[in-house]
């Protein structure tokens, strides 16, 4: 495995920035190579897309299908941000056993904690290697535009310094929740993003590229709290958040998707047809149905999925305020993302969703 494959997720890249945003290097990757509109996966959250990507699964074989869970066997609420929630090898698992060597490189730690086992290096520009900072000084904050060219200049060093066979960055999206398309800090940020990415793909020797996103991004202006709606009509539940996390600056834990559980399951058919009727409510989905529709894993879901209309977010007004200009995800509103490819051979092999970066890699690369 002497070339590099390195797979790029950019971090809430809805395809109308692509639209309205300059981006020469993007188009000349798109002009050398290929690009075709693709799908993600649902929940359209961070950790579920990412997981497919590494592992070239659907969730209901890998098992992530929140960044946040209720484990009602334990009675207890969790983020999920550990590898031992992964149920299935990755790819940087197969390299390991192929004797190659891979990185990860991510704005967000949460995604080196998640993902970074089986790597031979993984840091994040909340936990940088000393290596890192000496190659592209100290980290931008988290909240900021810069950290994200500050991610993919850390791993362009990073695979100057050594050979890896297999490379995964990921960026994080806090501009696309606070900029739509056409203002002049995504502008501004897409340019951060373009360079930094031609910087990586012309100084990386013999690398082939490929980029996708894991979700895309919706304005939101609605907030919905199921809980009080069922409780009107004498139904106890709880609702659980798939897009929480530890970001709260980006979203507001407000997202297009939840997971409801009900105190008295045998409640579940008036609960949906509860749900149904609600405005706002797109989808209200029992836990079979919603896995089999979504390939998702039954026994991590609630009893209910619901997803919401484009401008929908659900939450609890006593714990938040629906901020003014949100921009969020989760819901199948922003499954459309765009995949990229450049500098290798993919004739004849179909990338239709963004979790195809993954099998691409074990079934062409790793195989």
């Amino acid at each position: 495995m002497a070339r590099t494959t390195i797979l790029v997720m950019i971090d809430g890249l809805d395809p109308e920035y692509l639209d309205a945003c300059p981006t020469p290097n993007l188009r000349r990757f798109i002009e050398e190579g290929f690009h075709v509109p693709g799908g993600g996966m649902m929940p359209s959250v961070t950790n579920v897309n990412n997981t497919s990507m590494v592992t070239g699964h659907y969730p209901a074989l890998h098992g992530i299908v929140s960044n946040y869970w209720l484990d009602r066997r334990a009675g207890i609420e969790q983020y999920v941000e550990s590898g031992e929630f992964i149920c299935s090898d990755t790819i940087f698992d197969q390299c390991r056993r192929n004797g190659g060597r891979s990185l990860l490189a991510a704005s967000k730690d949460k995604l080196r904690r998640l993902l970074g086992t089986g790597t031979d290096l993984a840091f994040s520009s909340e936990q940088p290697t000393a290596e890192a900072i000496a190659a592209s000084g100290q980290p931008p904050p988290i909240y900021s535009l810069e950290v994200n060219g500050w991610t993919i200049n850390s791993a362009r060093d990073a695979l100057l310094r050594e050979h890896y066979d297999l490379a995964f960055i990921a960026t994080t999206d806090y501009a696309m929740h606070a900029y739509g398309p056409h203002h002049p800090e995504s502008v501004r940020h897409l340019a951060i993003l373009d360079e930094t990415l031609g910087r990586l793909f012309n100084d990386v020797p013999d690398v082939q590229l490929l980029i996708t996103a894991d979700h895309g991004m919706s304005d939101k202006r609605r907030m919905l709290h199921l809980p009080a709606v069922l409780a009107q009509h004498g139904i106890s539940a709880q609702a659980v958040p798939v897009i929480k996390d530890l970001y709260v600056v980006h979203h507001s834990n407000l997202g297009g998707c939840i997971y409801v559980h009900l105190d008295d399951p045998a409640a579940i058919d008036d609960a949906i047809g509860v749900l149904r009727e609600t405005d706002g409510v797109e989808e209200a989905l029992p836990r079979e149905t919603a896995a089999a529709q979504f390939s998702l894993m039954p026994e991590r879901l609630g009893d209910i999925l619901v997803t919401g209309a484009s401008d929908v977010v659900f939450g609890d007004p006593a714990e938040i305020t629906l901020p003014l200009g949100l921009r969020s995800h989760g819901s199948r509103h922003e499954t459309s993302v765009p995949i990229i490819g450049c500098g290798g051979d993919f004739g004849g092999f179909e990338f239709r969703e963004n979790c195809d970066l993954g099998r691409y890699v074990s079934q062409r690369v790793l195989n």
